[in-house]
């Protein structure tokens, strides 16, 4: 009774700095100014201390807490030093209070990764991006530092793929995360979701922007077989193929290479799947509207013989306008194969017979020219065919006979059509000629008298 009194008496006491001591003395009361901790709880503190195998950190509790290397990062083999320093302020997890040793066991990456978590699975709910430095290049990715590590797949650093993945490293990177698991602490994250968010918005303003007809400027980005993309600064335009160029392009790498810069045409936008169509010949000169501006049937013109075929030969007029000359047209007298009169790469001059606009296709003839006739200028002031020496090649390259045994293309077919009558005429004319020395053997054939009967075995003939 006599220590309560006292207890209650001494204003001391409520204070919570003296207790009453196992004698009933006033004693210091040293437990009351410690906080209370409880292991798995995150504790603030300051670094007081940075050894190369521990860091002492002050937290205001009896006695200092120790981190050990193992405990600061989650990155591997790190040194203390470079993680902290002394006076910096710190969160840390209590591990243990007291080891065998007395010692308060603190660990800074678990804090973090206890903070790190709860932010991570609130951005995986809400779909918001999270922030972290590329600590690591391995095995199909990256490894972000976001308090817990997080893995990005190289497929999904970017909207294309990255062909080095080295060139990332230390680098903060702005990811969503697409997958997320604690018992496992698998955390996977996606940059190109967060590249992509960012060009819709992009790509919806240059779709409102972009009408078909426009003349753009843009960057070649890749290249494939049917065609190259264009990126147009957030989007991406397909050329096809077969605008690339107003002459025949086997593949568009002859013509273009990934980062050229090049001025397209807008063909047409399909702004429900988001696709545009460009063209690149376009916005070049067309070689046949020259045609059509400068030549003439009748005319003589000069070029290029390009390609040597079983029924005529290909001539180029201007840079891709080509014009058939049939097998019919080389020469005044009876052509047997095109190679006896011209050959590829044969400076000439013929006559234009025919200009079909619409199908884009000439028809030329070079014995209708006249001898000392005078080709026209050529409308895109190149100079003279004549004047251009051209590379052949070697026999071993093109032998002779190869142009016997090979295929006319569709369009040489559809040429060969077109000029049938021509042929057909031609022939009539030579088995007229070749008829008139020999009209007595035609006359008998003609006689309606049936032919006499094979002789049987043993008859005289």
């Amino acid at each position: 009774m006599a220590n309560d009194t006292v207890e209650h008496a001494d204003p001391r006491l409520e204070e919570g700095v003296w207790t009453v001591g196992p004698d009933g003395d006033l004693i210091p009361d040293y437990e009351s100014t410690f906080p209370t901790i409880n292991e798995g709880e995150v504790v603030h503190g300051t670094v007081v201390r940075v050894d190369k195998d521990e860091v002492l950190v002050d937290i205001g509790y009896k006695s200092e807490g120790v981190i050990p290397v193992a405990e600061l990062s989650i990155r591997r083999a790190v040194n203390p030093a470079d993680e902290v320093s002394v006076g910096d302020e710190i969160d840390a997890l209590v591990l243990t209070k007291e080891d065998a040793e007395g010692r308060l066991i603190l660990s800074k990456k678990r804090a973090r990764f206890e903070l790190a978590w709860k932010r991570i699975e609130g951005a995986a709910e809400s779909g918001e991006p999270v922030n972290g430095n590329v600590i690591e290049v391995v095995k199909g990715g990256l490894i972000l530092d976001l308090g817990v590590r997080g893995f990005l797949p190289a497929s999904l650093v970017d909207i294309r793929r990255v062909q080095d993945l080295d060139e990332f490293m230390g680098k903060e990177l702005r990811c969503k995360v697409i997958e997320l698991n604690r018992s496992r602490n698998n955390v996977v994250l996606s940059r190109r979701a967060v590249l992509e968010d960012e060009r819709k918005e992009m790509r919806q303003a240059i779709l409102d922007r972009l009408n078909p007809g426009d003349v753009v400027d843009g960057q070649i980005s890749n290249i494939v077989d049917f065609g190259a993309f264009v990126d147009l600064d957030g989007m991406d335009g397909l050329i096809h193929i077969s605008e690339l160029s107003w002459s025949h392009v086997n593949h568009p790498s002859e013509i273009l290479e990934i980062g050229q810069n090049v001025k397209v045409k807008v063909l047409d936008i399909d702004r429900d799947r988001q696709r545009i169509s460009l063209g690149l010949k376009q916005t070049q000169s067309d070689p046949w509207q020259q045609v059509l501006d400068a030549y003439h049937v009748d005319d003589v013109v000069e070029g290029r013989v390009t390609k040597v075929v079983t029924f005529g030969a290909f001539v180029e007029i201007l840079p891709g306008v080509e014009g058939l000359v049939h097998i019919s047209e080389l020469a005044q007298h009876h052509v047997e194969n095109p190679r006896e009169v011209v050959s590829q790469g044969d400076a000439v001059n013929v006559v234009i017979l025919e200009v079909d606009a619409e199908r884009r296709r000439l028809s030329l003839s070079l014995k209708k020219v006249e001898e000392g006739a005078e080709p026209l200028p050529r409308p895109d002031g190149a100079p003279s065919v004549h004047e251009t020496p051209h590379l052949q090649l070697s026999e071993e390259a093109f032998p002779a006979g190869a142009a016997a045994v090979e295929e006319p293309e569709v369009a040489e077919v559809e040429a060969e059509a077109a000029l049938v009558e021509i042929e057909a005429e031609a022939a009539l004319v030579e088995i007229e000629a070749d008829a008139e020395p020999e009209e007595a053997v035609a006359d008998q054939a003609a006689d309606p008298e049936p032919e006499a009967a094979e002789p049987e075995p043993g008859e005289t003939a």
